[in-house]
């Protein structure tokens, strides 16, 4: 189910640690490959919108909302946040295809937050494909878990109501997260509630905790000094698999058997 083993760093890496003790991005890149458990790369549902929007050559529209680490934060400039990366991930997979990645993520929101701003930061913008980065801050606030379900399951009938795809994103495996009492809970609730309701599951808790404890990755190597968000690396990665996921799911759709092809080989 795992990877190949973690490359083995030179030591002499190690001492170019900042004085946080937290690696600069560049050094980062250094130290470890973007590797991911199988399940990561299943988002669990098909993308037949954005299939369709491929297929036929047209213009894509994909929104990503969310709070802080939609927004970029700890990255080293908004060019290195998970949307903007993924954009030019999934260019270099469809060339030729004119793809966009809109970043609607606001530090600190909660769902309900998110929910009031849906109409004109999200559905105005008419997504082929949203994805939803949501229960972090529930959870770093020690918000009831079952409160959280009826607003996802609202969130996610209004988008999928307006004819987007829509995948959710689960919270990030790091200090801040995993310390609190109900996580687990969360993240179940948040993948339970996902497949009620026909929308994919991005598995990002899974994906940082295989960097823990398959790759023995340690957290100052993909997150940044708060302990919390993640920084350059992380989100490169994370965009990454999560574009290899959004074309495994637009294959799956079975609209076009030859979308395969417009993935640069």
């Amino acid at each position: 189910m795992y990877g190949s083993p973690r490359f083995i760093v030179p030591i002499v890496l190690t001492i170019m640690m900042s004085s946080a003790g937290f690696l600069r991005a560049q050094e980062v890149e250094l130290l470890a490959p973007c590797t991911a458990p199988v399940e990561v790369n299943w988002l669990g549902q098909s993308l037949p919108r954005l299939a369709n929007r491929l297929a036929r050559s047209e213009a894509v529209t994909i929104v990503a909302v969310g709070s802080s680490s939609t927004a970029g934060a700890g990255a080293s400039s908004p060019a290195q946040s998970y949307p903007s990366q993924l954009q030019e991930e999934l260019r270099t997979r469809f060339p030729g295809r004119a793809i966009t990645v809109l970043n609607r993520g606001v530090n600190g929101e909660e769902a309900a937050e998110m929910l009031a701003r849906f109409d004109a930061g999200v559905i105005a913008a008419k997504p082929d494909l949203v994805l939803w980065q949501v229960a972090t801050n529930a959870v770093l606030r020690d918000h009831a878990v079952d409160e959280q379900a009826p607003l996802i399951r609202e969130g996610i009938r209004r988008l999928k109501a307006g004819g987007a795809d829509v995948v959710i994103v689960n919270p990030q495996f790091a200090p801040k997260v995993i310390e609190k009492f109900d996580v687990l809970r969360m993240v179940d609730l948040v993948g339970s509630t996902a497949k009620s309701e026909g929308a994919g599951l991005f598995h990002r808790f899974a994906l940082m905790r295989y960097w823990i404890e398959a790759e023995r990755m340690g957290f100052e190597e993909f997150l940044s000094p708060d302990g919390l968000h993640m920084n350059d690396w992380s989100y490169a990665c994370v965009a990454k698999v999560l574009a290899g996921a959004i074309e495994d799911a637009a294959k799956r759709a079975g609209v076009n058997s030859d979308l395969s092809v417009v993935r640069k080989q």
